[in-house]
Formats: C-alpha cells, structure tokens, sequence
C-alpha cells in the first residue's frame, strides 16, 4: 500500500527533495496551495485495497485537483470580494454552524426523552379528524396467493384447500409451502395493486383487472408455473384508506408534533435555567 501512495504521489506532483516539506509533526505532504498543505493522511482513505495502481492514481489526483482548485478560487475570492460582502458570507457560516450545533444538541435530547409509543385512541383521533387526507390514490387490495409448478403431483388438493382455506387448510398449506415457489398467505394485509403485478409475473394490463373484484378466485398459468389468487377485498381511488393501512404515517405525524412541542419546551426550560444561574442576563 506504501509503494502504492509513492507512485500516485510522484505521479501528482513533483518534488525536488523530500526534506523541503518535512514538517514538525512528520506528516508527509503531497500538494500544496500558497500556504496550506495536503498531507498523505488526508487521502489515504480515497484508495480502496484492490484498486489498480492506475485506478488509484486517477482517484488521487482528482481529489487533490479539486482540493486546489477550491482552495485557489476561495483565496481569489477573499482577495477580489468586497469587505462587505465578505463580512456577510461570515455571518452567514456563524449563523450555519450555530444552527448545526443546535439542531444536533437537540436532537439528541429529543431522542434521549422523546415518547415514540402511539396508543390506538391517539391514532384513531388523528384518523377521525383527518379523513379527507387518507383517501387512497391507488386500489388496495387483500388476497393471498400460491405460486407453484405446474401439473404439481397435489396440484388439486392445494387448489381445493387455497380455495376453502378453513383452520385446517391453512395448517396444511403453511406445512407444504417449502413446496411454494412463492406465496403470501396473510390475507389481512391491505397491499397496492401495483405491487401485486410485481408479485405475480403472470399478471399485466388485461387481467389485472380481475384483482379488482373483490371474493374472486383467479387461476393463471405461464409456461412454468401455476398461480392461484384469492382476492378477499377491495378498496378503489378515492376511498377511504383503512386505518390500518395509515397506521405508520399517523404515528409519524403524533411522533413528529410531540417532537416540535418537546423542543419547544427544551428551549424554554434551558433559556429558564440560564436566567435562574445567571448564565443569561437582559440589561434594561
């Protein structure tokens, strides 16, 4: 890996001796720019083990040209720009860096404190007052299906037993579907057509249409397999969504307000305790 970065240094810039950028803390540079110096360390992260030699030469001296680069048109600009404007963009990286320390310092207390557990009345007050918001702009549906080799020694019995589905159907596909090349049983579950058409490969825009009946029994072949769909529900555009099926985006909502009065609360009480501990003072 050393002989490596010697051949990309050598390769990026040209040295008359070692010795002219030794250094008091032994960091080996490899470019400079009037009087800020890129050292080795700073790049040795670029170079992945493997990479050919050439590879890691054309990463290497791309990185320190854009590293020059930047550093000369900053340098031309802090010599060209006028004071004032200066002055400003100093304002504004202040007020940049303290609003990265604060957005990190509270988000860690928000995260430290914050209740992230939603109880099924919050959700459901949420869900009552914001119905027109929950109106679907895709079917749902609620199906279940078995995907399996054609002419399948107990082809029959599977499709009888998909079909009735009782306790005892259930127990006996659950105990066969390592026979399944695929399937999804768990009819209770609200799922977009669209990603039922990228479930089922044998579906497309002629028969797609069968998804949206609800209690239909649909029987697809392709020159492989043999699908049986159950459709048990159907909800169309406009409908309103199940609360089930928004559950996470409510919960998202309750969580995300309890987070905004929490920090407005943080804010409060620090600005309290520093006023109390004579950290903050107003002079009239």
């Amino acid at each position: 890996m050393l002989k490596k970065y010697s051949v990309i240094i050598l390769c990026v810039i040209s040295l008359s001796s070692c010795s002219f950028f030794k250094t008091t803390d032994d960091k080996i540079p490899v470019a400079k720019v009037n009087d800020t110096y890129l050292y080795q360390d700073d790049i040795e992260a670029l170079v992945a083990e493997g990479i050919s030699e050439e590879d890691s030469t054309f990463v290497v001296n791309g990185f320190i040209n854009r590293w020059a680069t930047q550093l000369l048109l900053v340098d031309g600009a802090e010599r060209n720009l006028s004071e004032e404007k200066q002055e400003n963009f100093q304002k504004l990286v202040n007020q940049y860096k303290k609003d990265l320390y604060t957005k990190a310092y509270l988000e860690a207390l928000v995260k430290k404190s914050i209740d992230t557990i939603v109880n099924a009345d919050e959700a459901l007050q949420v869900y009552e007052a914001n119905k027109e918001t929950f109106k679907l702009n895709e079917e749902l549906v609620r199906f279940r299906y078995i995907t399996i080799p054609n002419n399948a020694i107990n082809e029959d019995e599977i499709k009888e037993r998909f079909k009735r589905y009782d306790v005892d159907d259930k127990i006996y596909l659950d105990s066969i579907s390592v026979q399944f090349k695929s399937y999804s049983l768990n009819d209770s579950l609200w799922i977009q057509t669209s990603q039922i058409v990228n479930k089922i490969s044998a579906l497309n825009s002629e028969n797609k249409k069968e998804l949206l009946k609800k209690s239909n029994f649909i029987q697809l072949k392709d020159s492989l397999d043999l699908y049986l769909v159950q459709i048990k529900d159907v909800l169309f555009q406009n409908d309103l969504a199940p609360l089930d099926y928004v559950k996470p985006t409510i919960d998202q909502i309750i969580i995300n307000k309890r987070k905004l009065e929490l920090i407005k609360k943080l804010e409060t009480d620090i600005t309290k305790d520093a006023i109390k501990n004579k950290q903050f003072e107003i002079y009239k």
